[in-house]
This record gives structure tokens, C-alpha cells and sequence, in this order.
């Protein structure tokens, strides 16, 4: 299910957008600051976002220049405003797509819904080289630098998860959603245990490296040029 972020002060417009994202299939998060947006969107991964341009704590497009500068997910703007110039000024700091007050749900979905294809991957081989990683997903299997790595069932999900969004930070929330969903009692001190095993097998086969990164306060990252 794609996750889409939803920035929006006005409650009675951010509750039609929910409901109309909800109903084709879009998981959506909704706050109401730019200050919050970009909270969320450091500590979590996120398909999409939809900015309204006129928030009480920024604009729309300040808010978007402040997202460019860490994340590349599509964004499309929410505005009162029509002009040509604010459409032009919005695409050239970064935005996939603008859509003016009032607007039709469905059309907001729809938009959404072709930006989400337009930045689909490609479908994914059942082999996958990831940097220094080889990915076997049929065997559930992975290779770091050549060296195939003995996994337990956890750190191999863990992995996967982090080699399915290189760069990207994941919370530990997001982590054990995506890796303990069979285990409801798993808790933060879980998740990082099992990224202190996994970073000991990474460095029994390359000292010189450090492909997870922790991020104090928000989660974990694989970086492919550690």
C-alpha cells in the first residue's frame, strides 16, 4: 500500500483528501505544520506528499525547498491560487504536479496515482546487486562483498528491509511493521539488537566498512558508499 503524507491546515479539505485516498488503496498520514512535515518525513519513509501552499508556519513551496534538501519523493502542491507564475515557480523547486482549489477528490487521486506510477521501479528481478550486496530474494538469501552471510530469519528481513530502500531512514517503528508483524510484543531494544548482530557479520567480512548508519532519534539507513 503506497504511504502518502498529507500537509493541510484546513481540517475539512485534509478529511475529504483522507478519505478519498483511503478508499483507492493509499495509506495517508496528515499533519497540519511544515515544522511537522519535515519531522515526519525525516523519521519515516513516505511514497508521496501533498503540501498545501499556504500553511500557518511556512509556505508550501518553503516547505518543499527545505524537503529537496534530504528527500527525493514526489510532491504535489494543494493552492488557492492559479496563476501561471505560481505553477511555474512550484514545478521549478521541485514539485511533480499542482492542483488549484477547489478540486475534485477523485482528480487528486488520480494525479497521485499517476505520479505514483511515473516513479514506479522497475519490477525487480529475483537477483538484485546492491552496491557491495547481491540480493537473492527467491533463495531469501544475501551476499555481502562476494561472501554469502549466514542470516537468522529476523536479521534477514531486517536486511532485506534496508536494501529494498538504500538511503532511505526507516524507523524502528517502520522496521518492526515491515520485519516483526507476526511478533506484536517485538520493542525498540528488539530492533536494535538485531542490527548490532547484523552489523558484527557485515564487518566479519569487511572491517572496512559500515553500510548501516543510525540516526539518533529517527532509525536506521543503508548507505552504499560507507
Amino acid at each position: 500500500m503506497p504511504r502518502l503524507l498529507l500537509v493541510e491546515d484546513e481540517l475539512a479539505i485534509a478529511d475529504t483528501v483522507l478519505y478519498a485516498m483511503a478508499a483507492d488503496g493509499i495509506a495517508a498520514d496528515h499533519v497540519t505544520l511544515g515544522a511537522t512535515a519535515l519531522a515526519k518525513l525525516r523519521a519515516d519513509a513516505f511514497d508521496v506528499a501533498v503540501f498545501d501552499v499556504g500553511l500557518p508556519d511556512m509556505t508550501g513551496f518553503e516547505l518543499c525547498r527545505e524537503v529537496r534538501r534530504f528527500a527525493s519523493l514526489p510532491i504535489l502542491f494543494l493552492t488557492a491560487r492559479g496563476g501561471e507564475i505560481d505553477r511555474v515557480v512550484g514545478l521549478e523547486i521541485g514539485a511533480d504536479d499542482y492542483v488549484v482549489k477547489p478540486f475534485s477528490p477523485r482528480e487528486l487521486v488520480a494525479r497521485v496515482r499517476a505520479i505514483l506510477r511515473r516513479v514506479a521501479p522497475e519490477p525487480a528481478s529475483q537477483s538484485a546487486h546492491i552496491g557491495p550486496f547481491q540480493h537473492d530474494r527467491a533463495g531469501l538469501a544475501v551476499r555481502y562483498a562476494g561472501t554469502p552471510l549466514a542470516l537468522t530469519r529476523y536479521e534477514y528481513l531486517l536486511l532485506a528491509a534496508l536494501l529494498a530502500r538504500p538511503g532511505a531512514v526507516l524507523s524502528r517503528e517502520r522496521l518492526m511493521d515491515d520485519v516483526w508483524r507476526d511478533a506484536p510484543d517485538t520493542t525498540d531494544r528488539t530492533v536494535d539488537a538485531h542490527i548490532k548482530t547484523l552489523r558484527a557479520k557485515l564487518r566479519a567480512v569487511r572491517d572496512d566498512l559500515d553500510p548501516i548508519r543510525t540516526h539518533r532519534g529517527l532509525g536506521y539507513s543503508l548507505t552504499l558508499d560507507a
